[in-house]
C-alpha cells in the first residue's frame, strides 16, 4: 500500500496515456463498489486525456519509481458551468480554475488531498463539481473548505454538485487555521440553514468586498450566538467575540469591539444601518438573497423549528416569511449603494409575487427534507 506523502508532481505526457486510463477504470471501479452507479460513464476517455496533454492541463502524482495518481487543473472558462440552478457561483468577475478527472492507483491513499494542496498552492480561485452521489468526494470538498455553490449539468445533461474555493492570501495562514479548527466547526450544532456551509459562503461573499483579516474572522464568527437561541443571536455573538482571548493574537482592542459590532448589526430585521463600513459588508453578505436557497432555507428552518405543521401549514408559513421579509414591503434592506444582492432580490421579489413559480420551489425542498 502507497501513501501519497513524499511524492512529486509533473505533466503528463502522452506516454503516460496506457497508466492513467488504468486509473480512470479502477477510480471508476470504485465508485460502482460505493454505490455511485452513474459517474463516469464512459469517460474520460482518451482523447479527454489527450487534449488534457497537449494543453499542459493534465498531471501525474508519482513516486520514485512510477505514477500513483493523476488529475487535470484546467484554467480558463469551463463551459459546462455557464448554467447552474439552485444557486449561483459567488465570483463571477476572477479568472478560476477547474480541477477534474481526479483518478488513482490501486491500493493508494492521499492522491486526492494532494492534488488539492497543489491547486490551492498553484491558483487563487478554483471550480470543481462532483457527482451528488459521490460521498467520498463531497466530504473531502467540506474539509478542503470549498463552498457549495448550485447544480451544473455535463454535456450529457446529467447534474454534479458545483463548488468553489480561494485563496484568501491576505489572511494570515495561522488565522485561517484557527477559524477551520476552532470557529467553523461550531455550526454543526446549529439549524441546516446556518450550517458551516453558510459560514463559508457569508465569508467569501464578505471577501470578495473587502479582502482583510477582520472582514474573514467577522463573515466567521457573525452567528456563533445561535449557540444561545436564534432570537437575540446577534447581541450574543457579540459577546462572544468580546470574550474571545484568542482574537487578541491577531486584532487590538478597537478591532475587536469592530467586529463585535459587525456581528451586532448584521441581523436583516435591524431598522438601523450599521455602525461601520464592515458592519454593512457583513450585513450584506449575510443576506444570500439567492432566490432558490432562500426558498430552501425557508422550508428546512420551518420544518427543523415547526414539526407539527403539516404540508399546507408549512407551505403558508413559507409564503407569510417571504412575504415579511423579502417582499417589496419587507424588512430587509441593502445598506450599500452598489449592492450585490440588488439584482438577485429583485429577482427573489418577482418569485415570490407568482405563486405558481414559487409553489414548485417549495414542492421541491419539502419533498427533499421529508
Amino acid at each position: 500500500m502507497y501513501n501519497a506523502n513524499h511524492t512529486t508532481i509533473r505533466h503528463a505526457t502522452e506516454a503516460d496515456l496506457p497508466q492513467i486510463m488504468a486509473m480512470y477504470d479502477h477510480s471508476r471501479t470504485i465508485m460502482r463498489a460505493g454505490g455511485n452507479m452513474t459517474q463516469w460513464v464512459g469517460y474520460p476517455t482518451r482523447d479527454d486525456v489527450n487534449d488534457d496533454i497537449r494543453r499542459r492541463a493534465s498531471y501525474i502524482i508519482q513516486t520514485s519509481s512510477f505514477p500513483i495518481g493523476t488529475f487535470a487543473l484546467v484554467d480558463g472558462d469551463e463551459p459546462t458551468y455557464n448554467r447552474i440552478d439552485h444557486g449561483r457561483w459567488i465570483d463571477t468577475v476572477n479568472p478560476y480554475a477547474t480541477l477534474h478527472r481526479l483518478a488513482k492507483a490501486a491500493e493508494v491513499h492521499g492522491i486526492a488531498a494532494t492534488a488539492f494542496a497543489y491547486a490551492k498552492e498553484h491558483r487563487n480561485h478554483l471550480r470543481v463539481d462532483t457527482h451528488a452521489d459521490n460521498v467520498p468526494m463531497l466530504r473531502l470538498l467540506d474539509y478542503e473548505g470549498f463552498v457549495h455553490c448550485g447544480t451544473i449539468y455535463m454535456p450529457d445533461g446529467s447534474p454534479r454538485a458545483a463548488f468553489e474555493w480561494w485563496r484568501w492570501d491576505e489572511v494570515p495562514a495561522d488565522l485561517k487555521e484557527w477559524v477551520e479548527s476552532v470557529v467553523l466547526p461550531q455550526y454543526a450544532q446549529f439549524d441546516t440553514a446556518h450550517r458551516q456551509g453558510h459560514a463559508r459562503r457569508v465569508i467569501a461573499r464578505a471577501m470578495l468586498m473587502s479582502p482583510e483579516p477582520i472582514t474573514y474572522v467577522a463573515a466567521a464568527m457573525h452567528d456563533l450566538g445561535l449557540a444561545e437561541g436564534r432570537k437575540e443571536h446577534h447581541l450574543a455573538s457579540g459577546r462572544i467575540i468580546r470574550s474571545c482571548s484568542d482574537l487578541r493574537r491577531w486584532f487590538n482592542g478597537n478591532e475587536i469591539e469592530e467586529i463585535a459590532q459587525a456581528s451586532e448589526d448584521h441581523r436583516a430585521s435591524s431598522k438601523e444601518q450599521p455602525r461601520s463600513e464592515l458592519g454593512c459588508i457583513v450585513a450584506e453578505a449575510d443576506r444570500d438573497v439567492e432566490p432558490e436557497t432562500i426558498v430552501r432555507r425557508t422550508v428546512e428552518f420551518g420544518l427543523s423549528h415547526y414539526p407539527e405543521l403539516d404540508r399546507e401549514g408549512h407551505w403558508q408559513r413559507t409564503l407569510d416569511h417571504l412575504h415579511e421579509k423579502y417582499s417589496e414591503e419587507g424588512y430587509i434592506k441593502l445598506w450599500l449603494d452598489d449592492s450585490p444582492n440588488a439584482a438577485p432580490l429583485a429577482e427573489l421579489r418577482d418569485i415570490i409575487r407568482d405563486e405558481q413559480r414559487l409553489r414548485p420551489l417549495f414542492e421541491q425542498y419539502y419533498t427533499l427534507n421529508t
